[in-house]
């Protein structure tokens, strides 16, 4: 069996990385997303710079428009734009499914070439075996990391704390600032006046009227 597979030895290599690389990227996506998962249940004081931005971006979007009408497409449109480093994560999540395909691919080739060259059947079979083994190793570690599971529920998370958290926490904000905040109208109405705030109306007497008032009060005085 060994000396078969060291016959073909180059495509089995080939075969092997791209079955680890596809593995490798489900694993890592299930890190990923349980990580996250455990940071929605401590968003209050959670260090993830993506969940701060998302929290950020929602105030500003409730500030903007007093309400987010649709919370569940907002978290939506967040979680398929999350990234590792430059990479998006659905991106990651079918380069995986890409990889195994291309793994399967490469075993039929070495196949096909195995037929082509007359060989027997014992050299043939490995190709068979390794392509049925990584397949089943594939789906076993899909279904053990349950990507689609994990982002159910770290869109549930979101949209809880977004929705009965965090909402709410601003629109009470939002009324607490406006109790405080002084009415103007009335302080202006409730403030006496000073000689300085007299009507600018008001003007003096001119000298003929002056002079008319002199007149009166010496008759009236006489």
């Amino acid at each position: 069996m060994f000396t078969i597979f060291f016959q073909h030895k180059n495509f089995m290599i080939a075969i092997l990385a791209l079955l680890f690389c596809s593995i490798i990227c489900q694993i890592v996506m299930g890190v990923i997303y349980h990580r996250l998962i455990w940071e929605t249940e401590h968003m209050s004081t959670t260090t993830n710079k993506s969940l701060q931005q998302l929290k950020l971006k929602f105030s500003g979007c409730c500030k903007i428009n007093e309400k987010v009408s649709n919370v569940s497409v907002f978290v939506d449109r967040f979680i398929s734009h999350m990234k590792l480093g430059i990479f998006p994560l659905s991106m990651l999540k079918h380069l995986s499914g890409q990889l195994m395909l291309l793994s399967v691919l490469v075993a039929g080739i070495g196949a096909c070439i195995s037929i082509i060259h007359n060989e027997s059947f014992l050299s043939i079979a490995p190709f068979y075996v390794i392509s049925f083994l990584g397949l089943y190793c594939y789906f076993a570690v899909s279904s053990l990391v349950d990507i689609s599971g994990k982002i159910n529920i770290l869109r549930i998370n979101l949209v809880d704390y977004l929705e009965n958290h965090l909402a709410n926490r601003l629109e009470q904000t939002e009324l607490d600032m406006q109790l405080v905040k002084p009415d103007s109208k009335e302080d202006t109405e409730q403030k006496p006046l000073n000689k300085t705030d007299a009507p600018e109306n008001v003007l003096p007497f001119t000298g003929s009227e002056i002079e008319e008032l002199e007149l009166l009060l010496q008759e009236f005085l006489l």
